[in-house]
């Protein structure tokens, strides 16, 4: 079964699936055909969905390794949070809790959070473990989107 997410037309109200794989397009509401703009919050992800995204995404994905109980994590979290506004349709954001899918910390050898990492096609294009500035993290997406 394929990844999906749930967004509410903003025209009529109703529920729309979005494949993973479209989560950068714009869309049309199944019922009313009013435009759904593209995702533009993180996305916190499991690892079946991150593996998913990560694979079939057309645009950069910025993932923030975070955990509650962290401090820095949550000074961060509104920065992510712009980045993604921001960078909709040009950009994914991705959150993945370290602590309920350590596997994916492990497999990204994520040893402190927060911990940023930029993938283009599936591969790491940048890596960095602290809080960054949004204007950081803006730039590590300009450099990986595709040319």
């Amino acid at each position: 079964m394929s990844y999906s997410v749930v967004r509410s037309c903003k025209g009529c109200g109703k529920q729309n699936r979005v494949p993973g794989n479209h989560l950068a397009d714009t869309g049309r509401c199944g019922s009313c055909k009013a435009n759904l703009p593209t995702l533009d919050a993180p996305l916190d992800v499991d690892t079946a969905a991150f593996d998913e995204i990560i694979r079939s995404a057309k645009v950069p994905v910025l993932v923030d390794f975070w955990a509650s109980w962290c401090g820095p994590c949550r000074m961060a979290a509104p920065e992510v949070a712009a980045v993604a506004r921001e960078s909709a349709g040009r950009a994914l954001v991705l959150k993945v809790d370290t602590e309920a899918h350590p596997e994916l910390a492990a497999r990204y050898q994520v040893q402190s959070i927060p911990n940023f990492i930029v993938l283009r096609a599936g591969r790491v294009v940048q890596q960095r473990a602290g809080v960054a500035p949004r204007d950081e993290m803006r730039r590590w997406l300009e450099q990986a989107a595709p040319v």
